[in-house]
């Protein structure tokens, strides 16, 4: 087993060795700038990771690892156009860079080049590898839709806001890192149970970010503290504090989720003073807490090395341990 950081070095160098040249330019220049703005890999590094806990050499699961990332960011693309953003990962997105037009054909390809890289391993193994990416995708497209859909409904219940975050974000974590279990050709059971340590760690990564988006300190959260109540955003910290406010304050966190503001200073803070008040701060904190305990409590159940299950716990625990 490697450190995180050299799963990292080794996706980056195969995938610097992966430059598209081809024509048309203007369909494949959107991928190579897309797929090298950086980011932390993170989702190909658990597909390494997760092949060598099933004692098979990364190197195997490079070219899955790749599917992953394409998609992830196939999705970026698409959903930058969705949100009209004109910054990703501090630079111009790919809509913007280019036109719309472009960047919708680009990601169009680029899904299809995610496929592409699973034709390089052995029939059984490309079976299983496009059953679960093919699930996958058409979750992640679901999870976008009802996060579409949520901006303009009143009546979101805690079960649907799981379910969101589980088909946008956690159900790709958990793909990444039982795809590394299928090229390991481990037993179903292991490459299930690695799944559910992996859906579990992302719903937990969900919620915390929900709540570090309130929360957060902005000099080591990365993005803007309050973006989620600027825009109005029925987030897991919303919805506990709308079920447990007063009355009172369950009417002003109404109104101010209903308006749109110059400057928003006030209203974050005065959203921020409910969700303390009613709770609904300590209630994240305790769900993040039982999704971790819950993707811990699968490596229990898992054949493999005490070792290796400590790596896995230690990769949570760390992932867990952004700061507010």
């Amino acid at each position: 087993m490697h450190s995180i950081s050299q799963y990292q070095d080794f996706f980056i160098n195969y995938l610097k060795s992966q430059t598209i040249d081809k024509e048309p330019k203007n369909l494949y220049e959107p991928i190579s700038y897309i797929l090298g703005l950086g980011g932390k890999r993170m989702r190909p590094v658990l597909t390494l990771m997760s092949a060598e806990v099933f004692n098979t050499n990364y190197q195997k699961a490079l070219p899955a690892a790749m599917a992953v990332e394409v998609f992830h960011n196939f999705s970026l693309v698409h959903d930058d156009i969705m949100d009209d953003a004109p910054l990703r990962r501090g630079n111009i997105t790919v809509h913007e860079k280019w036109n719309i037009n472009t960047a919708i054909l680009s990601g169009d390809a680029m899904l299809i080049l995610a496929y592409q890289y699973f034709e390089q391993y052995e029939p059984v193994i490309f079976r299983d590898l496009a059953k679960l990416f093919s699930k996958t995708a058409l979750e992640v497209c679901e999870g976008q839709q009802w996060d579409v859909d949520f901006e303009t409904r009143i009546d979101v219940t805690i079960p649907e806001y799981l379910k969101m975050i589980e088909y946008k974000t956690a159900v790709l974590v958990a793909a990444a890192m039982k795809m590394g279990a299928i090229v390991a050709e481990t037993s179903d059971e292991n490459a299930n149970l690695i799944y559910e340590f992996g859906l579990n760690l992302g719903l937990a990564f969900q919620l915390q970010d929900d709540y570090l988006d309130a929360f957060g300190n902005p000099e080591t959260f990365g993005k803007q503290v309050g973006g989620d109540i600027i825009e109005n955003k029925k987030t897991f910290l919303y919805l506990k504090a709308k079920e447990h406010a007063t009355a009172n304050d369950k009417a002003e966190l109404l109104a101010l989720f209903a308006s749109q503001l110059e400057d928003n200073t006030t209203k974050i803070e005065q959203v921020k003073t409910i969700f303390i008040r009613s709770g609904a701060d300590t209630i994240t904190q305790e769900a993040i807490e039982t999704y971790t305990l819950k993707a811990f409590d699968t490596l229990n159940k898992m054949n493999i090395e005490n070792g290796k299950k400590e790596i896995l716990r230690s990769f949570g625990e760390n992932l867990m341990k952004r700061k507010a």
